[in-house]
């Protein structure tokens, strides 16, 4: 701001700095382009219906999925980030909506094993004093069944997509846990007599090649590796 000092009453008088269009632009972000994962599907007529529920990850091989089942099925996802078994419990019934799904995908996890700090810091360092897991094996365990336990309602075909690796170095998140709480997983699922997408062993022998550097997220080639798998077993249940 620019000032001048009066002679007469040795005020400082100050004068307004005209902002332009072009310093205004500069000040505001560019939108953000809208996720085409989250567009929403007009069903074609005749297709069977397929919703895909999961994190981050699974956004990720949404679009890929939608493409590779373009004409022989309408794939559709909850319009969020489905996080960790906690939300997935308060707001299930709501992504299944009213109508009828031929084949449900799902996953939880990576969001569950992540750390948090004492005051909900996200994805904080584990060993640090106060740091815990969002939703601890146990309860990560009884979320998981009460899940399942709506999903069997529906009379689709249900397929569990394992928890993908936590990779070395990536920050909140410790190596080896997406074994773990995939174990606890599958015990529910074969008691459950419901597929395994195990995209778990899938991935882990070729971190390098299709997974972010220290990072739980994939590169483009890589959800699109993910994808394929996910159709293998969509594909599967929805001819049997």
């Amino acid at each position: 701001m620019t000032h001048s000092v009066s002679l007469v009453t040795g005020l400082i008088l100050f004068a307004p700095i005209a902002v332009t269009a072009d310093d205004a632009k500069k000040k505001t972000p560019p939108a953000r382009k809208p996720n085409p994962a989250m567009a929403k599907v007009e069903d074609a007529p005749g297709l069977p219906r397929v919703l895909l529920i999961g994190d981050s990850i699974s956004i990720g091989y949404t679009v890929p999925v939608r493409e590779l089942l373009a004409g022989k099925a309408n794939v559709h996802r909850p319009l969020t980030n489905c996080g960790p078994t906690t939300k997935g419990v308060a707001e299930i019934r709501k992504w299944l909506g009213d109508g009828k799904w031929d084949v449900i995908h799902f996953n939880f996890g990576l969001h569950d094993l992540k750390y948090m700090g004492p005051k909900g810091q996200n994805l904080a360092d584990p060993n640090a004093d106060g740091s815990h897991q969002q939703v601890p094996p146990d309860e990560y365990e009884a979320n998981l069944r009460k899940l399942v336990a709506v999903l069997k309602t529906t009379d689709a075909k249900l397929i569990w997509r394992s928890t993908t690796p936590v990779p070395a170095g990536c920050k909140g998140r410790v190596v080896g846990d997406s074994m773990k709480y995939n174990a606890i997983a599958k015990r529910i699922m074969d008691e459950n007599r419901i597929t395994i997408d195990d995209q778990y062993s899938f991935a882990i022998s070729r971190l390098k090649k299709i997974q972010r550097p220290a990072n739980v997220h994939f590169s483009p080639d890589g959800s699109r590796a993910l994808a394929k798998q996910a159709v293998a077993a969509i594909s599967k249940s929805l001819t049997q």
